[in-house]
């Protein structure tokens, strides 16, 4: 078939690409960086990371950055699915060019699965919660539904005994301690964290207080929230999970945000709060630390806390989020 009477893709419409990609910009990031930038040229998605949004001193390899715009490709996969779009994706498409993290075009798809359409729902209702959580219920059976959503992916989910709890909360007030008197790392953070009426980083509403950050055990140490207790009954008891990869690579990394976002928004579903820690894994340290917790061979990329939030507490507020015509353009022909 030639190129003049070749049939044309089948994309969207305009209205269901903004809506689709409005929803998809829910997705978790580092320090809420949203790094990643989209194009539409008419009938493909591409993905591209944002250079000028890389935490150079947390983050110099881009590790975080690669991860954080997985979760966004793996919403934006679940936002299209739920509209009636199956994704054809090409994560890679040009070895010269690592910032070109994928590809997309897209095929009607009638009838998605319900699971999709469910986590599709939960988008806009997920939230990062650092204070401390009751034990996660039904974790027998979340955990056997994370780990076949993982599974495609090629990334390992491993729950973390609880005997090693206290040794990984050890582990990450070293990693603390280690960067309390890094001068950049403490003005990037800085910078990143504890502003509120931004469309971006995490705002301070959304940081847990020094008495609320001691009862959750394991977390970054953000600047501190003004002072409250909330939860004040609360010890927590939530679960802490690792993703990791064979290996280190942009395309591991970018694997691991596709299934960090699928947890996510399953534990959503399940009515379970989540905490994604980044800062364990970024010092090597650290990460080798973690590794020997493992009983699999593989490379720790991030550990999450899931628990149970109390029923009787108010919704916590959105995390601020850039304009979309700052992430994504669209050729005009």
């Amino acid at each position: 078939m030639t190129a003049m009477n070749a049939t044309p893709l089948a994309v969207p419409d305009h209205r269901t690409l903004m809506s689709a990609m409005r929803l998809a910009s829910r997705a978790p990031s580092v320090h809420n960086t949203q790094p990643w930038h989209w194009r539409f040229d008419g009938e493909r998605l591409h993905l591209h990371s944002d250079p000028d949004r890389v935490l150079i001193t947390a983050d110099p390899q881009g590790r975080q950055q690669v991860i954080s715009c997985g979760a966004m490709l793996h919403h934006v996969r679940t936002a299209f699915g739920a509209q009636g779009w199956h994704t054809d994706t090409t994560r890679m498409p040009d070895p010269l060019d690592t910032g070109k993290l994928a590809e997309i075009s897209f095929r009607p798809w009638p009838d998605p699965p319900a699971g999709l359409v469910a986590r599709a729902g939960a988008i806009d209702y997920r939230r990062t919660d650092r204070l401390p959580l009751d034990p996660p219920a039904q974790w027998d059976a979340v955990v056997r539904n994370l780990r076949m959503l993982t599974s495609p992916h090629y990334v390992d989910l491993e729950v973390l005994p609880e005997l090693v709890r206290d040794r990984l909360s050890t582990v990450s007030e070293q990693a603390a301690a280690l960067r309390r008197h890094d001068q950049m790392y403490q003005a990037e953070i800085g910078w990143w964290a504890g502003h509120s009426g931004f469309p971006e980083g995490v705002p301070a509403e959304a940081l847990a207080s020094d008495s609320e950050f001691a009862r959750a055990r394991v977390g970054r140490a953000f600047p501190p929230a003004p002072h409250s207790a909330r939860r004040p009954g609360t010890e927590d008891h939530a679960q802490l999970i690792v993703l990791s990869t064979p290996a280190d690579s942009v395309a591991e990394w970018l694997a691991t945000g596709e299934a960090l976002s699928a947890v996510l928004l399953e534990c959503t579903v399940a009515g379970l709060a989540t905490c994604s820690l980044t800062h364990i894994t970024e010092l090597p340290t650290a990460r080798k630390i973690l590794t020997g917790f493992l009983t699999q061979p593989g490379k720790p990329q991030i550990v999450v806390r899931i628990g149970t939030p109390p029923s009787d507490e108010p919704e916590h507020p959105p995390t601020p989020r850039r304009p979309l015509a700052d992430t994504l353009t669209i050729d005009r022909h």
